[in-house]
């Protein structure tokens, strides 16, 4: 029983021992390609410490060399700037004695306008003058037409008194002719009545003696038609009377437009006597119109001093014409010059500029760099541009505002002319207008132009 626990231990013990032996070799084989691998990286690690000592000594080799160009290109750099300054203060210099010569220029031609403003005050004297002389003038003229309609007012009233007159003649004869024949219309219609109320009346008064008789058997029939007669009667006396009544109505109109006629011969007895205070105002202005005449003989005196003076002053306006003349053509090709001359130079500075800027890229391209001085480099160069740039602007700015002034010199010159009544094709040339290549002057005054854009 003892015997097999025994066995199993150490059968177990044998397999312990064989599994031991399998991981200590398997550890020595590990451990060989450990040290094979140390002795490959250590190799690896010898050779890339002799690369970077190589690359130190080639840094700084370059680096040195760098150090070098970089002292020779300060040296150009400084040499570039001098040149940049001396063209800056030869522009500046010839900027300044242009502005001083147009300051002058434009003080003369102020004087000149002035001289061209007391002109036209004394223009417009003159034509306040010639304006009163045609408003006394239309006075007058008024005056005549007053008189004249005054005249066919006094004609027409008698024309009218004329007619109205012949008017009441004919209505009055009119009028009593119809009253007439209306009276004896009415007095035969009345008269033919009662002779036929009396032919009637003894007709039956005989009737009744023949027939008495007869009556007093027939009284009751008698009397009723006797009592329809009676109506008959009265009632052609209540016609008549209506007739009268009616003829009375007719003679009251007819009174009535007699009336109006006595109105109109009054009104126009009044018109008469208006038109004897016309008379008298007229007399008082054939009175002012004496005094007119004289006052007219002393302006016809007075106009001929002004025209004598007039034709002096046209003389001398030819003469400042002339003058004006000439000195706008001096002043156009004098700007015309140095447009010329500063638009030249502009072009020589930017060209200079661009091959300057070719060659320091060309340099900067050839030179291997690091960043740090490149930086330095690049905004130095950025600062010189700007500065040479903001003298580009000035002097175009320059360009800009003597073109302007010259184009407000030329408008203020056709202004004066259109003033004077001078047009443009008796000067014999056109003048030229001055513009900036590739850009548009502004709209303002030639002191606050802007720049050009």
């Amino acid at each position: 029983d003892q015997r097999f626990p025994l066995e199993e231990h150490i059968v177990r013990l044998r397999e312990e021992l064989d599994r031991e032996r399998e991981e200590r070799n398997y550890f020595q084989l590990e451990r060989d390609k450990i040290h094979t691998f140390w002795e490959i990286t250590k190799r690896h690690l010898d050779e890339r410490k002799a690369d970077l000592r190589n690359r130190d000594r080639e840094m700084e080799e370059a680096e040195e060399r760098h150090q070098v160009e970089i002292k020779v290109y300060k040296q150009k750099v400084k040499h570039l700037l001098y040149e940049h300054q001396n063209s800056i203060s030869e522009l500046k210099g010839e900027g300044v004695v242009s502005n001083k010569l147009m300051q002058k220029e434009h003080a003369e031609l102020e004087n000149e306008l002035c001289k061209g403003m007391r002109t036209l005050k004394v223009d417009i004297k003159e034509q306040e003058l010639s304006n009163e002389n045609l408003v006394k003038g239309l006075k007058l003229k008024n005056d005549q037409e007053i008189t004249k309609t005054r005249n066919d007012f006094e004609r027409q009233v008698r024309e009218i008194e004329a007619k109205y007159e012949k008017k009441m003649q004919m209505l009055r004869q009119e009028q009593d002719l119809r009253r007439k024949t209306e009276i004896h219309e009415i007095e035969e219609r009345k008269n033919s009545q009662i002779n036929t109320l009396m032919k009637n009346h003894e007709k039956a008064f005989s009737d009744i003696k023949n027939y008495y008789n007869d009556i007093t058997l027939n009284n009751l029939a008698l009397i009723n038609s006797l009592k329809e007669q009676m109506e008959e009667m009265k009632r052609k006396e209540e016609r008549l009377e209506k007739d009268m009544a009616e003829v009375l109505l007719q003679n009251k109109r007819l009174t009535e437009p007699l009336q109006r006629a006595k109105e109109e011969v009054t009104e126009l007895q009044k018109q008469l006597a208006n038109y004897e205070k016309d008379k008298t105002s007229l007399a008082g202005a054939k009175a002012h119109l004496k005094v007119a005449g004289k006052e007219m003989k002393d302006l016809k005196w007075e106009h001929e001093v002004l025209e004598q003076r007039f034709s002096k002053v046209q003389v001398e306006r030819d003469d400042l014409y002339k003058k004006f003349t000439q000195a706008i053509q001096e002043v156009q090709q004098k700007s015309g010059f140095k447009n010329l001359l500063l638009e030249r130079k502009l072009g020589a500075l930017t060209n200079t500029l661009e091959k300057k800027e070719a060659q320091l890229n060309e340099v900067l391209s050839a030179s291997n760099l690091d960043h740090t001085a490149l930086g330095v480099v690049t905004r130095k160069l950025e600062e010189v541009l700007d500065s040479k740039n903001i003298a580009i602007k000035d002097l175009q700015y320059e360009l800009a505002r003597v073109c302007k002034a010259h184009n407000d010199l030329l408008r203020t010159y056709e202004a004066k002319l259109q003033a004077f009544g001078i047009p443009m094709e008796e000067l014999g040339f056109k003048p030229l207008e001055s513009s900036v290549a590739g850009h548009s002057l502004g709209q303002g005054p030639a002191g606050l132009v802007s720049v050009p854009t």
